[in-house]
């Protein structure tokens, strides 16, 4: 079997025990824990097109959850209309914000733009807790939205039980994966790298970096709103600081540092050190240490950028590929004999 086909059959088998997995774990706790797990993957994903291959540090994209969040939220409470459809037009919002906000800002280099978006998530915070009404949509100010458990089902985007959220977020991340997977290899996914690593040297090749990184935002953004309206429907009730918040920013983006900016299963990996760590400390130690999770967070991001400045990513890589190669001797070998 040749490493290729071992990966392909390592894929398939933890996607298999992923969609084989509420069926043992009858936890509503733990279940609920893998969801918020599946969901911080999928927003990293989604931050990693732009934070990771783009080369750029992203630090606002709670703003683009919370877009997507009352966006939907809004068009479902006021105007009965689903939340899958509220799903997509939160996410073009998401998107034309993000490119107006990309056009000036993509053009900062290294600490402004991080600066920027920091700036920009914050003032969005700001506005939605201090308004009522933006027109006729009721945003409700610092109190938030409270979507009521009523008319339960697939086309209202609301579940009794926690293992309907479980499947849709699972399928979001799969899907998520797959089309990073797919921009990783196209031609913007080669623009996106050069640009990120040596943006003048590839505008001297003719590379357009502006354009590629702008795109690379507007899929961000898009994505990123599409978990916004997962999360409101999921909590059924959302308010600027828990969904617009720095916190939700900056824990996206160490949970992509963390776990290797710029590759395909960074996010994921970061996501299942860092998601355990942070809800078992706001279970045990949130009455006493609030915000406990995110100076471990702290703490460990020192570590790896000191001795894995790639990422974890990196050397579980190697790791599993050192695997391979002695299951392949140790294989043919066998077959010698």
């Amino acid at each position: 079997m040749t490493h290729q086909n071992i990966k392909k059959f390592s894929l398939a088998l933890v996607g298999i025990i992923a969609f084989v997995l509420p069926l043992v774990l009858r936890s509503p706790t733990y279940l609920h824990i893998l969801v918020l797990l599946y969901f911080y993957a999928y927003l990293t994903t989604s931050w990693n097109l732009v934070g990771g291959f783009a080369g750029v540090l992203p630090l606002g994209h709670a703003a683009f959850v919370g877009i997507g969040a009352y966006t939907s939220t809004i068009l479902f409470l006021q105007y009965g209309i689903s939340p899958w459809i509220g799903m997509i037009v939160g996410s073009i919002l998401a998107t034309i914000v993000g490119v107006l906000i990309g056009l000036p800002t993509l053009k900062m280099r290294g600490a402004y733009f991080a600066l920027a978006t920091i700036a920009f998530s914050e003032g969005v915070r700001v506005m939605i807790e201090n308004i009522d009404f933006l027109g006729p949509f009721k945003l409700n100010g610092p109190r938030g939205l409270l979507i009521p458990p009523l008319n339960t089902g697939l086309a209202n985007f609301l579940f009794v039980g926690k293992e309907p959220y479980y499947y849709i977020i699972l399928i979001m991340l799969i899907m998520a994966l797959a089309f990073t997977y797919f921009i990783s290899r196209s031609k913007l996914g080669y623009y996106l790298n050069a640009g990120g690593e040596e943006p003048e040297a590839a505008m001297a090749l003719g590379v357009n970096v502006a354009r590629a990184k702008l795109i690379a935002m507007a899929m961000s953004c898009f994505l990123t709103a599409l978990a916004g309206t997962f999360y409101a429907q999921f909590t059924l009730y959302i308010h600027p600081r828990s969904i617009i918040s720095l916190d939700l920013s900056f824990e996206i983006a160490f949970i992509a540092l963390i776990g290797g900016r710029g590759s395909i299963a960074g996010p994921v990996l970061g996501a299942l050190l860092l998601r355990p760590v942070s809800d078992f400390s706001r279970i045990y130690f949130g009455a006493t240490l609030p915000g406990l999770h995110l100076v471990i967070f702290g703490v460990v991001l020192v570590l790896v950028m000191i001795y894995q400045p790639r990422g974890l990513q990196e050397p579980l890589t190697r790791a599993f590929n050192k695997l391979l190669d002695r299951f392949a001797v140790k294989t043919t070998m066998e077959d010698k004999k």
